[in-house]
């Protein structure tokens, strides 16, 4: 394929759509749900989860149009075809197993531009990062937390990884990709310490609440924007934000 080609079909598969948010409900029969932030429109994708599996972890990729699900212990994970609604693949990282006794998160947070995936450590105040196909590429320790991070967004903007830690108020630090902390703002209403999401283009964070079935909308200062309201009785889901891209790097 010419060279020139293969850059305009790439660059392609970065050009940004609509925002969408994605969410994911930790039961096996809840379906992946996908809302139009313009239009309000919703639709559904299977999670291909099976009875006694349990979900940690949750992200989007904007470059594949793929759901990328981290699945108890820790270790396992599970690619979801979003458009053809399939299941993509399944692949391990041993190392990443959740110790029984740990009360870390399982969260995942996705660099489109290459398609690493970082995903919260189980025991140390760090990041494994890996690439679409399950491949290791390094731990990265996060400079200034004392604890695994809660919940992981990415700033694909400008190249940045967010971290959600808990506390008397939870609070998210900024980290460059050699772990250096560049920022760091408390959230003014409580959440819960499972997901995090970052819109780029409006520099807003997206995290369940704790006191209300919904999903706060933050500013990178930490102050609470709007609220986004969840189904009655739902559990707090998991959630990623993201542009579609229009077309697919496969």
């Amino acid at each position: 394929m010419p060279a020139g080609l293969v850059f305009l079909l790439c660059a392609g598969c970065a050009t940004p759509g609509p925002l969408h948010i994605y969410t994911a409900a930790p039961t096996p029969s809840a379906p992946l749900r996908d809302l139009d932030r313009d239009t309000a429109a919703v639709s559904e994708v299977p999670s291909f989860l099976a009875a006694g599996e349990s979900l940690l972890g949750f992200a989007y990729d904007p470059f594949t149009d793929h759901f990328f699900l981290r699945l108890a212990p820790g270790d396992r994970f599970r690619v979801v075809d979003r458009p053809a609604r399939t299941l993509k693949r399944d692949f391990t990282l041993p190392a990443l197993a959740l110790a029984p006794t740990t009360t870390a998160g399982g969260d995942l947070a996705i660099r489109p531009v290459d398609g690493h995936v970082f995903a919260a450590h189980p025991t140390q105040p760090a990041v494994v990062e890996f690439n679409r196909f399950g491949q290791l590429i390094r731990t990265l320790p996060l400079a200034t937390l004392t604890a695994p991070p809660s919940a992981l967004a990415f700033d694909s903007a400008r190249d940045r990884l967010l971290a959600l830690s808990g506390g008397n108020l939870a609070r998210v630090t900024v980290h460059d990709l050699a772990g250096q902390r560049l920022a760091a703002f408390a959230l003014d209403r409580a959440v819960t310490l499972t997901a995090l999401a970052y819109d780029s283009a409006q520099r807003e964070v997206y995290a369940p609440l704790a006191r209300e079935t919904a999903v706060g909308v933050f500013s990178d200062q930490g102050r609470l924007l709007r609220t986004l309201p969840l189904p009655p009785a739902a559990p707090p889901p998991f959630l990623d934000v993201g542009p579609r891209s229009f077309l697919r790097l496969f």
